[in-house]
């Protein structure tokens, strides 16, 4: 084989390998349960049906009769690629998922994922503090997202990517296969007041009193109903020896 046909067999050669390689990387990013970002219309993850919500508007669709914490959805999605925390109410209609978010996935957020696109300012971490901006060294733990020292929020449900929000939706379907919505955000205003709900469920309190206002949480956020909903208060002492 002379020289010219030498180099051709090697930049052929060369060729083929990148194109394989490709072929194997986009496979990979596809099939990889650590990334969301894909955009092709062959993503397993996004194969089958929607399973997730979009906002509704009609309110209804939120009037439930009853909810419950589930403490097993809550576990389950609270271990998938991308989920920092997960609290998940299921009602006789549907299920309600708040999470936030961390760094062991990417393409968690629809529109980029940029510092300047967080929610949060973690950089009192490295100075010892959990407010950057008092130098506070003083934590909220009645909340799960906070703006400071935190796992992040997402204001918009459509800053979850969808890619993100069907691998969610697909979860909670296997193990609650006969609601008919499943409703997901990242808010953080949402997701602090799911874990009222959650404390009173912990705390043995009746959630039959509360359905009207986690109806009204539902529609707030889903529905984009006109009534803010209020912040479960939280168990007073008393009420802490009552059911300790």
């Amino acid at each position: 084989m002379n020289k010219r046909r030498c180099a051709h067999a090697v930049l052929l050669a060369a060729a083929l390998t990148a194109t394989l390689g490709g072929c194997n990387y986009k496979a990979h990013h596809q099939q990889s349960a650590n990334d969301y970002g894909s955009r092709t219309a062959n993503d397993p993850k996004m194969s089958g049906v929607r399973a997730y919500s979009h906002v509704v508007t009609d309110p209804r669709a939120h009037d439930n009769r009853y909810f419950e914490y589930s403490s097993a959805l809550s576990y389950r999605l609270s271990n998938v690629p991308g989920v920092a925390n997960a609290i998940v109410m299921v009602t006789d209609k549907n299920a309600y998922v708040g999470i936030s978010t961390d760094l062991t996935a990417t393409g968690v957020r629809s529109h980029g994922g940029g510092q300047k696109a967080r929610e949060q300012d973690n950089t009192g971490t490295t100075e010892g503090v959990y407010n950057v901006d008092t130098g506070s060294t003083s934590w909220d733990l009645t909340k799960i997202v906070t703006p400071y020292n935190s796992s992040f929020s997402h204001k918009d449900i459509s800053d979850l990517s969808t890619e993100f929000r069907q691998t969610l939706a697909n979860e909670v379907r296997k193990m609650a296969p006969n609601v008919n919505g499943v409703h997901i955000s990242a808010n953080m205003e949402y997701v602090n007041q799911l874990l009222g709900y959650a404390k009173a469920a912990w705390d043995g309190q009746p959630l039959a009193p509360l359905t009207p206002s986690f109806n009204r949480l539902a529609k707030y956020m889903f529905a984009a109903g006109d009534e803010v909903p209020l912040p479960v208060p939280e168990p007073t002492a008393h009420a802490a020896r009552k059911h300790g």
